[in-house]
């Protein structure tokens, strides 16, 4: 196998810079952009504050990969669910036939470290048993715009305790009265349900660590107007339908913490909140102008290795020659969620498909006079006839020169080689 003109595996940085192993001269040294703090997941198993301009090297485990960091970049996001961490009647929350027990014992220490996690506890009326963000101040929900809603929970005592759901305000914007049960003692999403009219439903449950989850529901609203914001209900099954009443049993305890409510199809990293709304700037984060040597300009391989990758639509990686017209871009998608590569040569562009994507993946895409061959996890994906760009000069975690397409990703490596690597060197590259 040959040695990569350029290699970069997360580990040293300083503010502004993300450093590569290779080329040695610091020609492949990224620069890093983000205008405000962030959150990761640190190498002690919390929830960590990140200084504006340090990339984020993120110890998330639930995509199967544990052990060395993963660089995290991710698009500017808003949170628009206030006090995100104490979720308190008169704290611009609502708890409906739910107590909120006090203390500080280690049972409430939250996901941040911090003992703030809510115990909620259902009231023991035969009711609907929930409470929701945003009671007093509201959100103005747009139709057509799809949001998703998120919060950690831990289980607690009971079965109350155990399954958590998630749903929409019922106010009108959502009419396909979509919701999710979540089961926090296998980990797993239990129903996800809701009429037809949402097209993009999903939920998704990622594993924080000490007992701690994140669950996230996505739904589409199709009613302009205000309404109420994270909305988690407690339910005594896995199979109970939306907001359904039971017969509480208040020794039953449920934890939870972190609401956040955003636009887009999946949650991303937490942002706290208190009186209004919180917000987190993009990480723009590449390399030009000298690393040019280290792109092959007539043939050339590409490498990636990612833990969840999990937004369609958006790429993973992008070579260019500073502007749109010429590029090589490594991306999922939107339709079906497959990887797919797409080209532009002198502003011709040319897009192929492959195979659907999951949470880890190697991917490798060599090219060359003949076209382009891709192979993702020891199999080769799609092969592409088209053109090659012109002097390719820059590298890009985010997808344009414009920086307006990004992607939820974690990169566990990158490589260049100035070489066509042969089919059978791609399929030993990607073999997990």
């Amino acid at each position: 196998m040959p040695t990569p003109s350029l290699l970069i595996v997360p580990a040293r940085f300083k503010t502004g810079k993300l450093y590569s192993q290779l080329p040695t001269s610091g020609a492949g040294d990224f620069t890093v952009t983000r205008n405000t703090e962030a959150r990761r997941f640190d190498s002690a198993g919390l929830v960590a504050s990140v200084a504006s301009g340090i990339p984020r090297l993120d110890y998330y485990t639930s995509g199967g990969v544990t052990g060395c960091p993963a660089l995290l970049v991710e698009p500017a996001a808003t949170n628009l669910a206030f006090h995100s961490e104490i979720w308190a009647s008169g704290n611009n929350w609502t708890l409906d036939a739910v107590t909120r027990v006090t203390g500080s014992t280690s049972a409430f220490l939250a996901p941040d470290g911090t003992f703030t996690a809510n115990a909620l506890s259902p009231t023991s009326a035969n009711v609907f048993h929930g409470l929701y963000s945003n009671s007093s101040t509201q959100n103005t929900y747009i139709s057509g715009t799809i949001y998703t809603q998120s919060a950690f929970f831990k289980q607690g005592t009971g079965v109350a305790g155990r399954y958590v759901q998630l749903t929409y305000t019922g106010g009108g914007q959502f009419t396909q009265n979509g919701y999710a049960n979540f089961d926090l003692q296998l980990g797993t999403v239990a129903v996800v349900s809701g009429t037809s009219a949402d097209t993009n439903r999903a939920a998704r449950i990622e594993n924080y660590g000490n007992g701690w989850y994140r669950c996230s529901f996505t739904a589409t609203c199709n009613a302009a107007g205000n309404g109420i914001g994270v909305l988690p209900v407690l339910v005594n099954a896995s199979g109970n339908t939306r907001a359904q009443s039971f017969a509480g049993v208040t020794g039953d305890i449920l934890y939870g913490w972190g609401a956040q409510l955003e636009t887009g199809s999946v949650a991303t990293s937490y942002i706290p909140t208190t009186t209004g709304t919180g917000s987190r700037s993009a990480d723009v984060i590449s390399v030009s102008g000298a690393v040019s040597g280290s792109i092959g300009q007539t043939e050339g391989t590409i490498y990636v290795e990612f833990v969840d990758a999990v937004t369609v639509d958006n790429p993973l990686f992008t070579l260019d020659d500073g502007t749109n017209n010429n590029r090589i871009v490594i991306y999922r998608n939107p339709q079906t969620g497959n990887w797919s590569l797409f080209t532009a040569s002198s502003g011709v562009t040319a897009l192929v498909t492959g195979t659907v994507g999951n949470d880890f993946g190697k991917i490798a895409v060599a090219y060359s006079s003949s076209g382009y061959v891709g192979y993702r996890n020891g199999t080769q994906i799609f092969t592409l006839t088209a053109a090659l760009p012109l002097s390719l000069k820059a590298i890009r975690f985010n997808g344009r020169v414009t920086g307006d397409l990004f992607s939820n990703k974690r990169i566990r490596a990158a490589a260049l080689y100035t070489t066509r690597l042969t089919n059978a060197e791609l399929a030993t590259l990607t073999t997990p």
